[in-house]
């Protein structure tokens, strides 16, 4: 073996790594930007899918992208495993590299298409259909793209040009999640009765922000290690730097968009717009030179934030924003092939763009290229999604999606010993959902009917502070019904505790939890003109399944009550907050 080979076997490998370690940051941000209850969910999507794209691009993924020099698909050769020739794959991309070492850095690439997919179909997703999509994306409909831009096939043979990316993994990975996101429709609670979308906060931005720096050190393998070749180190020096430098760009454009244009430095945003900067400049970063990278990023940047707020007010809900990073992002960065590309800015850059004097041809081409794979990959996308749909369903139920994925699809949580947030009221699909109250215990009366009492209550008069001790499933209608009864003024507090019940099994290493102490929510509250027996009525009917665990109501005289900002006593003080 000689040098050559060993040399850039070892980049190779080592720039495979490097974007095999890509999971774990797609693992943190989308983890960090969704909700506590549904963070083992996406945690293991994050694992499994890496799995299921390792099997798929093994069992034939290969073949359809490198067998042979059809147009279309690779014919030659598909079934890599035991019966293939490997040696018809000896000068496949390089013949420096082993075969092996090839087919790892490809299948890691491949693995990245199919995450991005998670992000945008997070909290409302079933998990066996989400396994399925990624085993056919990555089994065919990547494979063939692939084939049309690396695998010589006829977007190839038209000059297209993608250096590390940007169509075939990130446009890839981008079309599949809008088809996902549009069939599976927005999150419950996404958008209100008018269809004004709402804020659904991910859960832990520090994740998410670790998550983020693993991505950026895992595209110095990403971009650089495409060169497939250690040969020529000033190559390889100029794609970091350009890669590094459009994601600097795109931090900063990213953070002075959302401020300007929403009113804070959105910390969200600012990690759209670092991997933003990274996606744009992927297609190019071996064809343009280090100032151009600087306005590709900042440009992504300022994008990729009208991008989400486009996508949100257009009911298309991706928690993570991964299709407007990796879908608008990834099709400007193909586009800026063919305006920005300069000839001899690398050895590997042998064409001019639009603005290098090159004229219309190669950005005719990325255009042509941009529109037949989002036309393939949407089309193939949406009839896998609805295939599924139409068998084992795509979406898991109303109840399952209020009370958290984690609990409905694994039967565990991510915080054991913390009680995560109440849920949030709004519509699903763009439509009002009505969610039906359960049937009242003996001697209870509809919220409906509970009219609010005139107020004929004088100071001195007699205040309650009422305690309900309840399932947090159950808030939701709880606090609709309060407000139809006139009750405005609460205090909800997350809490641990237990009664009788033994609580909801959950399972660590298939071994039962034993928790005695069960999340619950307390709601207080201090009324006087409000019947005891109208408010006691209406939490009864609420809160009432006939199951243990349905909750407690507490009853206490209050002596007196002070506001502080005027200093009101008694029920003068409770006039608006009753």
């Amino acid at each position: 073996m000689d040098s050559t080979m060993i040399i850039d076997t070892l980049w190779v490998l080592l720039a495979a790594i490097l974007v095999f370690f890509m999971n774990l940051g797609f693992a943190a941000v989308e983890s960090g930007m969704a909700r506590a209850k549904n963070a083992v969910n996406i945690l293991s999507k994050n694992f499994i899918v890496f799995a299921v794209s390792s099997l798929g691009f093994l069992l034939l993924g290969w073949g359809l992208m490198f067998g042979g020099n059809n147009p279309i698909l690779g014919t030659k050769n598909l079934w890599i495993l035991g019966n293939a020739n490997l040696d018809f794959y000896r000068d496949t991309l390089t013949p420096h590299v082993p075969f092996w070492g090839k087919f790892f850095f490809q299948l890691v690439f491949c693995g990245t298409a199919a995450t991005i997919v998670s992000g945008a179909v997070a909290e409302r997703v079933k998990y066996l259909s989400f396994i399925l999509f990624s085993f056919i994306l990555t089994l065919v409909i990547y494979p063939i793209v692939g084939h049309w831009v690396w695998g010589g096939g006829w977007l190839a043979r038209l000059g297209f040009l993608d250096f590390a990316g940007d169509t075939v993994v990130h446009s890839v990975g981008g079309w599949a999640a809008l088809a996902g996101a549009l069939i599976l429709g927005p999150r419950y609670g996404k958008y209100d009765r008018h269809g004004k979308p709402k804020a659904i906060p991910g859960h832990n931005m520090s994740l998410a922000v670790i998550g983020l720096f693993v991505l950026w050190l895992g595209w110095f393998g990403f971009n650089p290690g495409s060169t497939m070749s250690f040969q020529n180190p000033a190559d390889v020096a100029h794609i970091l730097m350009t890669t590094n430098t459009a994601a600097i760009a795109g931090v900063l454009t990213s953070t002075i968009a959302s401020w300007v244009f929403i009113g804070k430095p959105d910390l969200g945003m600012t990690i759209n717009g670092c991997l933003a900067g990274l996606v744009g400049i992927t297609g190019s970063c071996a064809f343009v030179d280090v100032p151009t990278s600087l306005l590709i990023g900042a440009i992504s940047g300022v994008i990729v934030v009208f991008a989400v707020i486009l996508f949100d007010r257009n009911k298309i809900d991706d928690p993570v924003g991964a299709t407007s990073v990796h879908l608008v992002c990834g099709v400007f960065g193909t586009l800026c092939v063919g305006l920005f590309a300069q000839k001899g800015a690398t050895s590997l850059s042998t064409v001019d763009g639009l603005f290098y004097g090159g004229g219309w041809g190669l950005l005719g081409t990325q255009i042509l290229g941009i529109t037949a794979v989002g036309a393939f990959v949407f089309a193939a996308s949406s009839l896998t999604w609805l295939a599924i749909k139409k068998t084992i369903g795509i979406r898991v139920s109303l109840e399952e999606e209020i009370e958290g994925l984690d609990i409905g699809e694994h039967g565990n949580s991510a915080y054991p010993d913390f009680a995560p947030v109440t849920q949030v009221t709004g519509p699903v699909n763009g439509s009002a959902v009505s969610i039906p109250l359960p049937s009242p215990a003996p001697g209870a009366i509809s919220p409906e009917d509970a009219i609010p009492v005139v107020n004929k209550a004088r100071p001195g008069a007699k205040m309650t502070k009422v305690t309900i001790i309840m399932n947090q499933t159950k808030f939701t209608q709880l606090h609709q019904a309060l407000d139809q009864i006139g009750v405005t003024g609460l205090t909800v507090t997350n809490v641990l505790g237990h009664g009788m019940q033994k609580g909801q099994p959950t399972y660590y290493r298939g071994a039962p939890v034993d928790i005695r102490l069960l999340p619950k929510v307390q709601v207080d509250i201090v009324i006087c003109k409000i019947p005891i027996q109208t408010l006691v009525n209406t939490v009864k009917k609420v809160l009432y399944t006939g199951n243990v665990g349905d909750g407690k109501i507490f009853l206490y005289d209050v002596e007196n009550v002070i506001k502080v900002r005027t200093g009101e006593e008694g029920y003068d003080a409770l006039q608006d907050e009753e």
